[in-house]
């Protein structure tokens, strides 16, 4: 039968090691968005640092190899027509009033583990095991509901392959009932990021040329 959950971007669920998972995001003066940015940014959608000390989506710069920071969660804002602060679990694009920061959440911890559902099937059980430990890239990492504010980011099954420059790693994936029908999308797969911004060998910075963390 089909899997139920449908997708949700980066979800955070845990933490590699022995480290404790209090689910916290970094958030007010370090990460915000830029006043004249109309890409919407959903919750669990990979984003990016930017030469600009913004953050935008994954994407949304050019050259070099752009780590990812981590998935956004949302923001805080002052509402252009309201004038008052507006909490919202996605950016839509416009509605801040330029006299104020766009202020964001990101789960930026590089030994964070998210969830992300697959966008298509995984065949068996057996051909998901051979997958741990293989990386893989995003279908879409841009996409979401202006209704809910959730990132309908995926996995991309034909993308999993050795190659170590992808945006994730496979760790496995959950133990859930009512998503374990690896002949069909959704199976909700356990990951890191790759080259993330703010490990020690950080990738590089957007808008540079040179490397981060090194």
């Amino acid at each position: 039968m089909a899997n139920t959950n449908g997708s949700w971007g980066l979800r955070p669920v845990a933490k590699m090691g022995q480290n404790s998972n209090s689910t916290g995001v970094t958030g007010y003066t370090t990460y915000e968005i830029a006043n004249a940015n109309s890409n919407a940014i959903y919750q669990g959608t990979p984003v990016i640092p930017l030469s600009t000390g913004y953050i935008d989506v994954i994407g949304s710069a050019s050259g070099g190899s752009v780590g990812l920071v981590g998935s956004f969660q949302g923001c805080q804002y002052v509402n252009s027509t309201t004038g008052k602060p507006t909490w919202s679990m996605y950016w839509p694009g416009s509605g801040a009033d330029s006299n104020h920061p766009i202020r964001c959440f990101v789960a930026d911890d590089p030994m964070q583990i998210f969830s992300i559902a697959t966008d298509a099937t995984w065949t068996t059980k057996a051909t998901a095991r051979a997958g741990v430990f293989a990386n893989a890239d995003f279908a879409t990492g841009t996409s979401g509901s202006t209704t809910t504010g959730q990132s309908s980011g995926t996995l991309a099954v034909s993308t999993i392959a050795a190659t170590k420059t992808l945006n994730l790693r496979i760790l496995g994936w959950e133990e859930d009932a009512a998503n374990e029908d690896f002949s069909a999308a959704g199976i909700s797969v356990l990951v890191r990021l790759n080259n993330h911004f703010n490990s020690a060998n950080g990738a590089i910075l957007a808008g540079t040329t040179d490397t981060a963390g090194v």
